[in-house]
């Protein structure tokens, strides 16, 4: 198999990976999770919360590879308001997840004015700045998303 052929299946599945990583670790939390078997709605996951109720998620994740300065960008995405509905965002090369509702999304998101993603949305978390001990430009989480940084889930256990 050619390298090509390798690095298209390994950016190809990235996501599907990610998302049963994600999965799994909130299975290890004792999350009921229920994974759609088609992923028509942008749901990738199905939470029953212990109150009873259903919550569904969207898991975005961004690989080590990609271009640096982009570690934490999600962008060109379609989504308006939706109740009950969260995004996990996750950035392997940060090693950090966010976790917002449809409604915390859209509030902080920036919405496309004009070009061939007019009407998406973006979110970038994080920046870049020269280390001061290196002067290499080094990717930093932005301290104004810190309120949606998540080390587990327990934002879905009420």
């Amino acid at each position: 198999m050619n390298c090509l052929a390798i690095s298209f299946r390994h950016s190809a599945g990235f996501g599907k990976r990610m998302e049963y990583y994600i999965i799994g670790l909130m299975l290890k939390e004792g999350i009921d999770c229920y994974v759609p078997l088609v992923d028509d709605d942008g749901i990738d996951v199905i939470i029953r919360k212990q109150d009873g109720s259903f919550i569904e998620v969207q898991i975005k994740a961004r690989s080590k590879d990609v271009i640096e300065g982009d570690a934490a960008l999600f962008a060109a995405m379609t989504h308006e308001y939706r109740a009950n509905y969260f995004f996990i965002f996750y950035s392997e090369r940060l090693e950090i997840m966010w976790i917002m509702s449809s409604e915390e999304f859209l509030k902080e998101c920036v919405t496309n004015k004009t070009g061939k993603n007019a009407g998406k949305r973006s979110i970038w978390f994080n920046g870049k700045k020269k280390d001061p001990i290196t002067g290499e430009p080094k990717e930093y989480a932005k301290p104004q998303y810190e309120q949606y940084r998540a080390n587990d889930f327990s934002r879905f256990y009420n």
